[in-house]
């Protein structure tokens, strides 16, 4: 490659790299513009109990999806730690459902904030045709109704968390 070449490729390499770092930055604060927006809406988040009790579904492996507002399943809740897709373990008690993230806060969702359980194939922007993936609906302290999204590793447990009445196991 002769000089000038050499120079026209580099200078177009560092151009690229450049422009990819500028977008990668403009997600990032859009993200979180996003979450600050939110964090108004949704407020803080239950804690879950020190103690509790024996668990009336055992621990679902899976996947967190994500959480979304019960009235657009499109729009994706950052805000409180909601947003980062993670391996989770999913488990019911008679207090409320814990969903314990890696490498991120537990979710805590007292019983009597939970609305419904049922199955979905789009949340949150994931959409899994074909598939289904569990969504837990329930309001917050603020009172905002969200839906959080779950797809166990093993989908033939779905009807015991879909059907469940309350009732220990």
């Amino acid at each position: 490659m002769n000089g000038p070449t050499a120079l026209a490729t580099y200078a177009f390499g560092l151009l690229v790299l450049l422009l990819i770092g500028l977008v990668a930055r403009a997600m990032v604060a859009g993200w979180r513009r996003r979450a600050a927006r939110q964090a108004a809406i949704i407020g803080d988040l239950p804690a879950a109990p020190a103690r509790l009790g024996r668990p009336v579904i055992a621990s679902m492996r899976g996947l967190y999806i994500g959480t979304a507002s019960a009235a657009d399943w499109l729009e994706r809740i950052v805000a409180g730690g909601l947003g980062p897709r993670s391996s989770a373990a999913l488990t019911r008690y008679p207090e409320g459902i814990l969903l314990e993230r890696a490498g991120a806060d537990p979710i805590w969702m007292p019983q009597e904030s939970v609305t419904a359980v049922g199955t979905a194939q789009a949340l949150a922007g994931k959409v899994i045709p074909g598939g289904e993936f569990l969504v837990i609906r329930w309001r917050l302290p603020s009172g905002v109704e969200i839906d959080t999204g779950f797809r166990g590793s093993d989908r033939h447990d779905y009807p015991r968390w879909t059907e469940w009445t309350g009732e220990a196991a």
